[in-house]
């Protein structure tokens, strides 16, 4: 088991909002984890900014690929996936298909997922919210 980083954490350490680098080190014996449609979150990012900006947050991306391992969305996960997906279309309370995959992706590997997004995540049986805190 690790904890999946949200890509709303990720996103806070590089404005930084939050202390990311030591919230992580707060928890010397775990392991984190990227699910790779937060890559593509994160470098949605980098494609939209210019200049400096874009340079800044290109290289803060690809520190964090380098640092945390990066989860693939599998066929397992797929399953996963869509169950998450009907659960919450049943209930009405659809969310963002990113963050389903992202759910989908800490919940087949077991993982407790650090987000500042409770409202969105919450209503997902199974997963695992880790609120991150200020250190």
């Amino acid at each position: 088991m690790a904890i999946m980083l949200d890509a709303d954490v990720i996103i806070r350490g590089e404005k930084g909002d939050f202390n990311l680098s030591g919230w992580i080190a707060s928890f010397p014996d775990e392991r984190f984890e990227i699910a790779a449609i937060t890559v593509a979150e994160l470098w949605h990012g980098v494609e939209r900014a210019v200049g400096a900006h874009r340079i800044r947050r290109s290289q803060y991306v690809e520190a964090v690929v380098k640092a945390v391992p990066v989860i693939a969305y599998t066929e397992q996960t797929a399953y996963v996936h869509a169950g998450i997906w009907a659960q919450l279309q049943g209930v009405g309370k659809m969310i963002g298909f990113y963050d389903i995959i992202v759910a989908a992706t800490a919940i087949e590997r077991g993982n407790e997922l650090a987000t500042f997004n409770r409202r969105h995540f919450g209503n997902i049986k199974g997963l695992n919210i880790l609120m991150p805190h200020e250190v």
